[in-house]
């Protein structure tokens, strides 16, 4: 029953984005089709197939052993504080910076580029999206939303509407790899989340073109190869500046979280003269949603109350309530939490909106007012890939 439920959710997402659409008649089908072919393929593939489990397994220790060495640099800075048991500013903001550095590297050397060209090719070749969106896409998989605008950044001033709406939505329904590092970090399944920010790529390419079509001519149309810039001299060059840039992510999620947890509490201080919470109102809300992509009814008002965090607030707020979620006296059932793990896998919030105003604003100022247009729609279109993403999980598992 949870298998069909989830295949009629993702009928209800795509029915509406679809009301939504800019040009309802301009939607590419054939785009939307392949896009979800995709993501069932690789998901039966990583979730079903026994080479596909293994790849899982590799992928997840792989990851927790990189986490592993942050905690060397961490036991030198921070000393017998480590020995006090589980903090987030000692245990996740280092390995932010980290894997910020590594990135960085991984960048110099060109190693993330194969695989972001291995990506780019694929869609552009599938998804029929032009060179500019594809590369962009492919790179959100691995960095953030917005570092991955710098890719393309001679062309992002010339970008089509439809085109700056698949680079904003690519930002929105993926993360990047130090922070997805982070929420390892806090307890959250590696293989689940990397597996999500693969999924969702494609997905958001989906919804990014049902929700504002391609009406114009890409110059990037027929491109499969750009050029990328590379900013660093030689390898300590890449590993410095992406630790600097850790850093200040760092500081950034921190401040974040300091701010929006303390608003929080301060609303559910008022609320509770009304006999309910920030936490209840978001559940109810939220709710049906949950239960579209497979999430139990009995449940659905807790993986609702995730939903909102990550959507009001961010997705670490989310993670941090799944996490103690699953280890809480009456935890969520297995399903719930890993389609919760793939929902919430995504920068899709009011802030992202802000942050990517400034970031690809940064890039093409003359574009700062689509881009400011585009916020919400870019926010619900990344927000409906992650849940056909879930949704996708939900089947398999």
């Amino acid at each position: 029953m949870h298998i069909i439920i989830s295949i009629f959710g993702i009928a209800v997402f795509i029915a509406l984005a679809w009301l939504m659409s800019e040009h309802k008649r301009r939607v590419p089908w054939k785009t939307v089709a392949y896009g979800l072919l995709s993501q069932f393929v690789f998901a039966l593939f990583i979730l079903k197939t026994k080479p596909g489990q293994m790849a899982f397994s590799s992928m997840k220790d792989g990851v927790n052993r990189l986490i592993s060495f942050t905690n060397a640099g961490s036991e030198f800075v921070f000393g017998d504080l480590l020995k006090s048991g589980f903090s987030f500013a000692l245990v996740v903001l280092p390995t932010i910076i980290f894997f910020s550095s590594l990135f960085a590297v991984l960048y110099y050397l060109r190693i993330l580029q194969f695989f972001v060209r291995i990506f780019t090719y694929l869609f552009t070749k599938g998804l029929g999206t032009s060179g500019a969106e594809s590369l962009a896409s492919a790179a959100n998989i691995f960095m953030g939303q917005t570092e991955a605008p710098l890719m393309v950044k001679p062309y992002v001033e010339k970008m089509t509407r439809s085109e700056l709406m698949t680079l904003m939505t690519g930002g929105m329904a993926t993360v990047s790899g130090g922070v997805l590092a982070a929420y390892v970090g806090m307890g959250i399944d590696a293989g689940h989340l990397i597996a999500a920010s693969v999924m969702s790529a494609p997905a958001a390419i989906v919804f990014a073109k049902i929700m504002v079509p391609e009406t114009d001519a890409p110059i990037t149309a027929e491109v499969t190869k750009i050029e990328v810039e590379i900013p660093d001299q030689n390898v300590l060059d890449a590993a410095a500046r992406g630790a600097g840039e850790g850093a200040a992510l760092a500081i950034n999620v921190a401040a974040m979280l300091i701010a929006f947890i303390a608003f929080v509490a301060m609303f559910n201080y008022f609320l509770k003269f009304a006999g309910t919470s920030m936490e209840q109102i978001l559940g109810y809300v939220m709710q049906p949603f949950a239960w579209l992509m497979g999430v139990p009814w009995e449940e659905a008002a807790k993986v609702g109350t995730l939903l909102g965090e990550k959507t009001i607030l961010n997705e670490f707020i989310a993670y941090k309530h799944l996490g103690e979620m699953t280890a809480s006296v009456s935890p969520l059932s297995s399903r719930s939490a890993i389609i919760s793990t793939y929902a919430l896998c995504g920068f899709a919030n009011l802030s992202s909106i802000a942050i990517q105003l400034g970031g690809i604003g940064g890039i093409a100022p003359s574009r700062r007012g689509e881009i400011a247009a585009l916020g919400i729609k870019a926010m619900i279109a990344g927000t409906f890939a992650s849940f056909i993403t879930a949704s996708i999980a939900g089947i398999l598992v």
